[in-house]
């Protein structure tokens, strides 16, 4: 990313106007279909589906899906107690649970997102089970949490080798503790 600064050139308008009308054509989404079902609305952009929603009918109703501001709340995550699409958010059992345990302040919500935004990356399965086993640990931490993810995305240890039968020790090693004392002994008298 620090790159991209400082190999990529500094964009330079004449005007204003120049200036909005890049940041008009960098805005615009390129063409997409809407296909309008009984029970859903799915969009489309060629070949990919970029959103598949529940259909709602009525009139004058604003209806957010929370996890789709994620991204914004990561910056701004004083949004959660503010942000129209927060209120009244349907969280999952465990979720809930650790938002209450942590309060109501600046800092609780950062630490809340910080939680939530693992979602991003290990999956809303992932980040709940992890939440639980925080929280029957009695460990109410965003870090705690975001350390259980992470030892959950290591690796599975590789299974030992098998040794063969003529690589196999003939006098294996016998941990003698007494050898070690001996030794202590011969340094003290020198």
């Amino acid at each position: 990313m620090i790159q991209g600064r400082f190999f990529k050139p500094r964009l330079r308008f004449a005007s204003l106007d120049e200036l909005n009308g890049w940041l008009e054509a960098e805005c615009l989404r390129r063409a997409v279909q809407v296909r309008a079902y009984a029970d859903r609305i799915v969009v489309r952009m060629g070949d990919e589906v970029i959103a598949d929603h529940p259909r709602f009918f009525g009139r004058d109703q604003t209806i957010y899906n929370p996890w789709h501001y994620l991204p914004v709340l990561v910056n701004k995550p004083g949004a959660l107690r503010n942000g129209a699409p927060f209120q009244d958010w349907d969280l999952s059992p465990a979720l809930a649970r650790l938002r209450r345990k942590l309060g109501s302040d600046d800092d609780a919500d950062r630490r809340f997102v910080r939680v939530l935004a693992a979602d991003l990356s290990d999956g809303l399965d992932a980040v709940g089970g992890a939440v639980r086993e925080a929280l029957d640990a009695g460990a109410v931490s965003d870090e705690v949490i975001l350390n259980i993810l992470s030892r959950l995305r290591e690796p599975p240890r590789p299974a030992s080798i098998a040794t063969p039968e003529d690589l196999a020790l003939m006098h294996p090693p016998i941990a003698n503790c007494a050898r070690y004392d001996s030794l202590r002994g011969l340094h003290a008298a020198a």
